[in-house]
């Protein structure tokens, strides 16, 4: 796969997430692609994988992604990003990293997405833990 083409993919994504629609960031996925995070329950199907992004936006209404870094080998691609925002319920600022390790299909959907941050360092910053 053409190492250009994720990068500009991955730069898109990012443009979704901070457009604030969780249906543009549910369109990067194949129709039957998922996502689990921090090897939690799949979120499988672009409507669930809508109904999570909603609930990003839900817990951090002004949340800000940038794109870190991409690394491409075949069709598996990292994505690592960090978020900035405040935590709806608290109003504390928050800065996480973290990464999304991505299978892509032919058409260069995400098929797959396994993403991870430090979950502790998130409560600990909304002020829930």
């Amino acid at each position: 796969m053409d190492s250009t083409k994720i990068a500009q993919l991955a730069q898109s994504y990012t443009n979704a997430w901070n457009s604030k629609s969780a249906e543009a960031v549910a369109s990067f996925y194949a129709r039957d692609g998922d996502i689990v995070i921090n090897c939690g329950e799949p979120w499988s199907g672009r409507n669930r994988v809508q109904e999570m992004a909603d609930g990003f936006f839900t817990d951090v209404p002004d949340l800000t992604l940038t794109c870190d870094d991409v690394r491409v080998s075949g069709k598996h691609a990292l994505f690592s990003w960090t978020f900035t925002g405040h935590d709806a319920a608290t109003g504390n600022p928050l800065k996480i990293h973290g990464w999304e390790e991505w299978d892509l299909n032919r058409d260069l959907e995400v098929q797959s997405s396994r993403g991870w941050f430090d979950a502790e360092a998130y409560a600990h910053q909304a002020g829930n833990g």
